[in-house]
């Protein structure tokens, strides 16, 4: 092969061996054990779990940092950034099979589940002989007697158009914002792009602050909790994954605006910021299904 059919290919860097992965084995491993206990009342077992999320914010804080600074050396090629585009392209698909998942589990639950203990024609021995005082409504608001020696449990179910109703508006006007900021990247527009990625961030910030005075509200006066029947699971289940990455996304949104304000960004060089975006976005949509799905109907 001659010299100029050598010059034709693209560099790819590939960086010296990390321990990295190993920690990250490591914070993932202490996160699950101690979210376990915790989940199990043994609280003082929980420490585990700080610990796990420390390890892990320490090996993504030190990955990231490292990403940042091989970018800015001028390591990385255009095949680099494909391969990078991929890498959140297929995150960002196994994150809607993540949700897909749980939304399947409500389905189940709500449109199956309930028909057969509620004695429909091809049931009637499940609702006899399993739960014969089952009411097939929902959202469902007690568990049967049978279920607590003979004591139902009841709670209320958690309304629409109250702080998920100003929520979701939260949520669809952050993703009008961010796309203003991304738009004022690629003019060059610096101090929109700023002002407007802070803007993003702060909204998702009042996000997880009126989610966390729905959830106290739903513990303390409704007696809407975990243990709150299928309703109250896939309840919390939903809405708290959706709440745990609108806290990443925020994240990622207030490190973008610390880099914008770095002048880290071109427009021909961003992708960490349009990744950021791709991410912020799904989390909305997300948002919407949820509110449709477990709020609504």
């Amino acid at each position: 092969m001659s010299e100029q059919e050598n010059t034709e290919y693209e560099k790819y860097y590939v960086p010296e061996q990390s321990k990295l992965p190993v920690i990250g084995s490591i914070g993932l491993l202490l996160i699950a054990f101690g979210a376990g206990h915790m989940v199990q009342g043994n609280s003082s077992l929980s420490w585990i779990l700080y610990l796990g999320l420390a390890v892990m914010i320490y090996m993504l804080s030190t990955w990231w940092s490292s990403t940042i600074r091989e970018s800015h050396d001028g390591l990385y090629s255009a095949q680099m950034s494909r391969s990078f585009r991929q890498g959140m392209i297929w995150f960002i698909t196994s994150e809607v099979m993540f949700f897909a998942a749980f939304f399947g589990a409500l389905f189940y639950g709500r449109v199956l589940v309930m028909e057969w203990l509620g004695g429909s024609s091809n049931n009637a021995a499940t609702h006899d002989f399993l739960y014969p005082d089952f009411v097939p409504t929902w959202p469902m608001t007690s568990t049967p007697g049978e279920l607590n020696n003979g004591a139902p449990t009841t709670w209320e179910a958690m309304g629409a158009w109250g702080l998920p109703a100003i929520n979701t508006a939260i949520l669809l006007f952050s993703s009008f914002t961010l796309t203003i900021a991304h738009h004022a990247l690629i003019e060059k527009n610096r101090q929109t792009l700023i002002l407007f990625t802070s803007i993003t961030a702060l909204l998702g910030v009042i996000f997880m602050m009126l989610q966390v005075e729905e959830y106290i509200h739903a513990y303390t006066e409704m007696g809407l909790t975990l243990g709150s029947g299928f309703y109250g699971s896939t309840f919390f289940l939903l809405t708290g994954f959706h709440g745990l990455h609108v806290t990443v996304g925020t994240i990622f949104l207030i490190v973008m605006a610390l880099r914008c304000a770095k002048g880290h960004f071109t427009p021909k060089d961003h992708f960490a910021y349009e990744a950021g975006a791709w991410y912020w976005h799904f989390v909305d949509v997300v948002w919407v299904f949820l509110f449709i799905f477990v709020y609504i109907l």
